[in-house]
């Protein structure tokens, strides 16, 4: 593939119909990534550093892309393309911004006297092994750097391609601590591919779990977003959870679906186009904001409690969810939460 013959002409800083984008080296279009278009920035540094106020367990971040070709209809992270006035629909899906330096800025960065080797996750906000990640090569640095500096890693991703990185990573274990965490929401496939459509298949990801064990690494799987009358029936989180512990998974976490404004939008039009009769019902859940209401995430722990017990799956990271997510109200009894 004649990647460098694809570039359009940059030279100003500036894109056709797009404000001036710092940093913006070239945009580039190929045949390979149809419909999708590469921003290619160089970045001032790769650290980001988390709010002291925000309840993540990590406070040091690496994002080596913005926007993402997984096109996951309920991403939270599609207003951060408002910030660069790219649209937080299509555009996050198929404008994908990628700093091509990430790497050099990221040693620069750990070198500086006042880092301290705090952890540093990757996949927080964008998938770091999205399908561009098979063409720019960005986290065997990311993962080499950070393990140079005695910096301990933490991963998540849906992205199969994680599988060329194992071995970078059981090299980085024998300095560092690495976690390594699966995106998992769904067990039917048709629904996942019409919700998060760029996606690998659960079969697919199940496999990379496996994949994770067998190279000696711990694999937690996030069974996020639980998306309230889709996907949380007791029939569908027992095939789920049965299939993550079959694959060996060595902790799993149980999030419901989180609306912030500018992915709200998004994935209500779906909704709305493909089960109508839902909006209502998700209008009475996300009633007051981005978090489902107190009632839902209390009647979902309820529900899925046993079930991560009965697998020896259930930890203190649950309790503690348990603990903040369910304090807004009383469970509601078993079956579809219709009363919320």
């Amino acid at each position: 593939m004649r990647w460098d013959g694809q570039a359009i002409a940059a030279d100003d800083g500036a894109l056709p119909g797009l404000v001036r984008m710092a940093g913006l080296v070239r945009t580039v279009r190929t045949p390979e990534f149809a419909g999708v278009t590469f921003h290619e920035v160089l970045a001032k540094s790769a650290l980001s550093r988390v709010p002291e106020q925000s309840r993540l367990p990590f406070r040091w971040t690496v994002n080596p892309y913005r926007g993402c070709t997984h096109a996951c209809r309920y991403c939270f992270a599609r207003p951060t393309h408002e910030y660069l006035d790219l649209d937080p629909g299509r555009g996050f899906d198929s404008e994908i911004v990628v700093k091509v330096n990430v790497v050099d800025a990221l040693r620069r960065d750990l070198a500086r006297p006042t880092w301290s080797g705090q952890a540093v996750a990757l996949g927080t906000n964008t998938d770091p092994y999205q399908r561009a990640e098979g063409r720019y090569r960005l986290m065997p640095g990311i993962i080499g750097a950070l393990a140079d500096a005695r910096t301990p890693i933490s991963l998540l991703t849906k992205g199969t391609l994680l599988r060329r990185d194992l071995p970078l990573l059981g090299e980085a274990a024998q300095r560092v601590d690495v976690g390594v965490g699966i995106s998992l929401a769904f067990v039917d496939e048709a629904l996942q591919q019409a919700v998060e459509p760029g996606t690998p298949t659960p079969r697919a990801r199940l496999d990379l779990v496996r994949a994770v064990r067998a190279a000696g690494l711990p694999c937690g799987v996030m069974v996020a977003p639980v998306l309230p009358w889709l996907t949380d029936a007791t029939d569908h989180l027992e095939r789920l959870l049965d299939a993550v512990h079959d694959a060996g998974a060595t902790s799993v976490t149980v999030l419901p679906l989180h609306l912030k404004a500018g992915t709200r939008e998004w994935y209500m039009q779906w909704l709305a186009d493909d089960y109508p009769h839902l909006v209502a019902c998700y209008e009475r859940v996300y009633a007051r904001g981005a978090h489902a209401s107190g009632a839902y995430r209390a009647w979902l722990w309820d529900r899925v409690r046993p079930m991560l017990e009965a697998r020896g799956l259930s930890t203190a990271e649950h309790r503690a969810a348990a603990a903040s997510g369910g304090a807004g109200g009383a469970a509601e009894p078993a079956g579809q939460p219709s009363l919320f």
